[in-house]
């Protein structure tokens, strides 16, 4: 069986772009957002966090999930088609 493509869907891209827009929204540099995510008991460094929000590395449900509480909204805000809190 052939490995399985890393390519970022538009469903991805759309997730790393609400991120984005949260995380600035709430003023927070990658840097914060990636120290309350690791303080949240996911370590994440913000070289991580910027890879995701450039669509140059998955975001796994355990990001997302981490991510969103991270951000006080819920994971759902984060996935195309639902609104940000």
């Amino acid at each position: 069986m052939p490995p399985r493509s890393l390519e970022i869907g538009p469903a991805g891209i759309q997730a790393a772009r609400a991120i984005e827009i949260l995380r600035t929204e709430r003023g927070l540099s990658q840097r914060q957002l990636a120290g309350r995510v690791t303080a949240l008991g996911h370590p994440m460094s913000n070289t991580m966090l910027s890879r995701i929000e450039r669509a140059q590395r998955r975001c796994d449900v355990d990001d997302l999930i981490s991510i969103a509480e991270a951000l006080h909204v819920p994971a759902l805000a984060l996935l195309p088609g639902r609104s940000a809190a």
